[in-house]
């Protein structure tokens, strides 16, 4: 009898592996789970990058590197520093590879802030006191306005922070889960630390900052 495995063919695998990241092994096993089924087993591979940056989140990044992107013509231009736990890893082309991605990302889509947990106060009560003007003037009872301006909020949480965005060259996977998946594939915590965005001619420039994540209490 054929197994599963067997069934799955190494141009199968490297194909799971461009599209993720993942290591050979780890596509392999991607497919087996999934049956052959390589959307599926790309869903199985992002939940466990996840799982993994979860589990390594509290670990202090104290090394890492500054990102370059300049769009063409050089009108707009990017610095990002993402930390990492090891100059080893920092000097690794997956994590060079990373940072010219998200850099990038920057540039095309000007996020405000780096996380949700950035955002100012001002700006959130801003946000909620509109969505919910919005949601009164239909009509709706209380608690659906609240679920309403919940809802709301995601979405601009979306739209202004890093973390949140869906990456431009993949739009099934947030930066988040992009940053996870290489979390899971360099087995170090990866943080992004703060970027800059400059558009020439602009009024203002954009320039967001978190404060580190501290190791957990032993």
């Amino acid at each position: 009898m054929t197994t599963v495995s067997e069934k799955i063919d190494a141009k199968l695998v490297k194909e799971l592996r461009e599209k993720s990241g993942a290591p050979m092994g780890d596509c392999l096993k991607a497919l087996q789970e999934s049956k052959g089924d390589i959307e599926a087993a790309f869903v199985v591979l992002r939940k466990r990058g996840m799982a993994s940056a979860q589990k390594k989140a509290a670990r202090t990044t104290n090394e890492g590197a500054v990102g370059t992107y300049i769009h063409a013509g050089g009108k707009i231009g990017v610095l990002v520093e993402i930390n990492c736990e090891s100059d080893f890893v920092a000097r690794t082309d997956d994590f060079q590879d990373l940072l010219k991605d998200i850099a990038m990302h920057i540039a095309a889509t000007d996020p405000r802030y780096v996380r949700s947990e950035d955002v100012s106060e001002e700006d959130m009560a801003r946000e909620k006191e509109v969505y919910r003007a919005q949601a009164a003037a239909t009509g709706k009872p209380a608690a659906v306005i609240e679920k309403i301006v919940d809802g709301k909020m995601s979405k601009f949480y979306e739209e202004v922070c890093l973390l949140e965005q869906p990456f431009i060259k993949e739009q099934s996977i947030t930066i988040k889960e992009l940053i996870g998946q290489k979390v899971g594939k360099l087995g170090e915590n990866l943080t992004v630390r703060r970027f800059a965005r400059f558009k020439v001619g602009a009024p203002d420039w954009t320039v967001s900052q978190t404060k580190a994540v501290e190791p957990a209490a032993e």
